[in-house]
């Protein structure tokens, strides 16, 4: 065996070996946790606490809202707190983030997922979703398991191990990958009205990412807009934002 041959396959095993070992630092960007004036709401889940954001306290309806792979739920306050004041809204910090207790992984995001869903289910008539980027799968299995009337996905994804196999063509994703966020395997259980937003000019979710993810929606499909002139982290900024959001969930 050559030398060079010998070369490139220490180099893919030893990459290789970095990338399964690492997997999760690329995923996930836990945030620290910020001063702020917002009332919280601290949930428990297989003993670890899991702190929200709570806006518009007292509102019949809320929406549980899944952020990106580092958003600052109090940052995302800021936006929320004056234009959707007819609901209660939660604004998750996943494990590790913002003071929520342990580390992030995708069991644990689905099962507080559904914790979280159901205590508010006891406490308001009705529980919307939204899910941004990686929230997007969260949201995406939380509407699987649960009767959620309105769901909004903001720049959603197949899976993150179709992305990342595009990124990796050359290393079987299928085994390396832990957190898969499969969404196209849920999508075949979802009934809620679901409106996905897309970023025009997102550079981290191809649009065929976000184009797999819509075909297979079998029972209701979304409907989908696209955000002119928006990129995958500024969407949120754009004018027409919270207008649309506003507008779907007081659609019947």
């Amino acid at each position: 065996m050559s030398l060079i041959l010998i070369s490139i396959i220490v180099f893919y095993v030893g990459f290789g070996a970095l990338l399964f070992s690492m997997q999760r630092n690329f995923i996930y960007f836990p945030t620290e946790p910020v001063k702020h004036g917002f009332d919280e709401r601290v949930f428990e889940n297989d003993n670890e606490l899991i702190k929200t954001i709570l806006l518009n306290k007292g509102q019949d309806k809320a929406i549980l809202y899944f952020g990106g792979n580092a958003e600052t739920g109090a940052f995302t306050a800021f936006d929320f707190v004056d234009e959707l004041t007819s609901y209660t809204i939660y604004l998750i910090n996943y494990r590790g983030y913002g003071g929520s207790s342990c580390s992030p992984d995708e069991s644990a995001l689905f099962s507080d997922a559904l914790t979280l869903y159901d205590s508010l289910s006891k406490t308001h008539d009705d529980v919307f979703v939204i899910g941004r980027s990686l929230g997007s799968g969260v949201a995406t299995y939380l509407a699987a398991e649960r009767l959620v009337k309105k769901l909004v996905l903001i720049t959603p994804f197949d899976s993150i191990q179709s992305i990342a196999q595009k990124q990796f063509p050359f290393y079987p994703m299928s085994i390396l990958l832990k957190d898969k966020y499969n969404s196209v395997q849920f999508t075949a259980k979802i009934h809620a009205d679901t409106l996905m937003l897309v970023a025009e000019n997102d550079n981290v979710v191809a649009r065929i990412h976000t184009n797999n993810l819509v075909e297979a929606f079998v029972n209701i499909p979304p409907e989908v807009i696209i955000i002119k002139g928006a990129g995958h982290n500024d969407i949120s900024q754009n004018r027409d934002y919270f207008q649309l959001l506003s507008t779907f969930f007081k659609s019947q």
